[in-house]
């Protein structure tokens, strides 16, 4: 599966464009994860435990995203986008999308 942030493939022509295609996970890292974290708040630094957690969340969002287009026959998916928002205190979403698409050379 291709995937680009473009609204085009150069070197690919769009031949059908079958619609829009999403995945959404929600993560949490136990509690604690989450104590060493808020340490790390007082002192400064990086939370490198919600950075392991975000870049899980988009690997699972990227992957029900692509499962989704490959279910509907595509190959290709243009206009990819990312978004975050907080569900509660210590846990995330993320949602990734684009438009699922069929192109050739």
């Amino acid at each position: 599966m291709l995937l680009v942030n473009t609204p085009d493939i150069p070197g690919k022509n769009i031949i059908r464009t079958i619609g829009l295609v999403r995945g959404s996970t929600i993560r949490a890292k136990h509690i604690g994860k989450d104590i060493t974290s808020a340490f790390r708040h007082l002192v400064g630094g990086e939370m490198k435990e919600y950075s392991e957690m975000l870049n899980e969340a988009r690997q699972i969002a990227t992957k029900l995203m692509v499962d989704e287009a490959t279910e509907q026959g595509a190959n290709a998916i243009i206009n990819v986008r990312y978004t975050t928002s907080s569900v509660i205190q210590g846990a995330a979403e993320i949602l990734a999308y684009g438009t699922a698409v069929i192109v050739e050379d």
